[in-house]
C-alpha cells in the first residue's frame, strides 16, 4: 500500500495511528483531578486490528475519542497518518471512520439516504456516492432494509447502518468502540466479519471491546489499560508469551487483578 504523499516525518509504513505519551486529566469535584488517560504509547499498522482493553473506567473510549478528535489531550501527541489530532483535526476527520459506543442515526432517513448525506458532506461526488453506497449495502448484507426508515429498524440494523455512515467515504483508519454491544450474536458475528474484511483491505483498525472472545478472533495486536495506565502492549502472541499465560482471557486478568 502506498502512503500518502502529505504525510509527515513522525509516520512510518508501519504507524497509521501513533500515541506518544497521551494524557488526558479531568477534574472532579470531589475526586479532584482524575488522569483518565495517564502516559500511554502504542502504535497501530496498517492490515492490523489493535484491540483496546480494560474494564469499565479504564480509559478505552476517552483514549479513542482524543484520536477521533473529539476530546483534546492534556498533554502528549498523537497522530492519525502523520496528523497531529490536535494541529490538523480536519485532515485526521478526513481520512478515519470513527464509531463511537453512543452514535445516533437520523430516525427520519433510510440508510440509502444517510449514506447519500454523509457522503456529500465529505465532499464525494454523485458518481461515487452510489457506487459506495452499493458496495457498502453489499458488503454489510443491508439491501433488504436500505429503504427502511431508521427509526423502523432493529438494534443490530440500526448498528449496521452507523457502520455504513462511518465508512461511506472509504476511510484507512477506522476507529471502532464497543462496535458489537448489546448485539445478538448473529449481528456481532457479522460486524465482526467486517472488521475482518476492512483488515484485509490493509486498513489500520482499532477498537476497544468487552468481549475476551473476540480479542481472540479479531485482533493482531493488543493494550491493555487500568486506571489510565497501560499495563501491557504489543502483539497478541508477544503479550502471552511474555507473561506467562495461556490466552487473553488470563492475561487479561491476571494484569488488572494484580494491578
Amino acid at each position: 500500500m502506498q502512503l500518502y504523499e502529505n504525510m509527515q516525518n513522525n509516520v512510518t509504513q508501519t504507524e497509521f495511528i501513533k500515541v506518544e505519551n497521551l494524557v488526558r486529566v479531568f477534574w472532579d469535584y470531589k475526586r479532584g483531578e482524575v488522569r483518565a488517560v495517564d502516559d500511554i504509547s502504542f502504535t497501530v499498522s496498517p492490515g492490523r486490528v489493535f484491540g483496546l482493553l480494560g474494564p469499565n473506567g479504564a480509559g478505552k473510549t476517552t483514549t479513542l475519542r482524543i484520536l477521533g478528535t473529539v476530546l483534546p489531550p492534556t498533554s502528549g501527541k498523537a497522530y492519525v497518518l502523520g496528523y497531529d489530532v490536535v494541529e490538523n483535526p480536519i485532515e485526521v476527520r478526513k481520512n478515519i471512520g470513527y464509531l463511537s459506543s453512543n452514535t445516533g442515526i437520523y430516525q427520519r432517513m433510510t440508510p440509502r439516504e444517510m449514506l447519500k448525506y454523509f457522503g456529500t458532506l465529505y465532499g464525494m461526488s454523485k458518481e461515487k456516492i452510489i457506487d459506495r453506497t452499493n458496495y457498502i449495502l453489499e458488503m454489510l448484507d443491508m439491501n433488504e432494509f436500505a429503504d427502511t426508515l431508521n427509526s423502523k429498524l432493529s438494534s443490530g440494523m440500526k448498528q449496521k447502518a452507523n457502520i455504513a455512515r462511518t465508512i461511506v467515504h472509504d476511510p484507512q483508519v477506522l476507529i471502532l468502540d464497543e462496535p458489537t454491544l448489546n448485539l445478538d450474536i448473529l449481528v456481532a458475528k457479522s460486524v465482526q466479519d467486517f472488521v475482518l474484511e476492512m483488515k484485509k483491505q490493509n486498513r489500520a483498525v482499532i477498537l476497544s471491546t468487552h468481549y475476551l472472545a473476540e480479542v481472540e478472533r479479531l485482533c493482531d495486536d493488543i493494550a491493555i489499560i487500568h486506571k489510565g495506565k497501560l499495563l501491557a502492549s504489543g502483539t497478541k502472541q508477544e503479550v502471552i508469551e511474555k507473561n506467562n499465560v495461556k490466552n487473553v482471557e488470563e492475561l487479561f486478568f491476571n494484569l488488572v487483578d494484580n494491578f
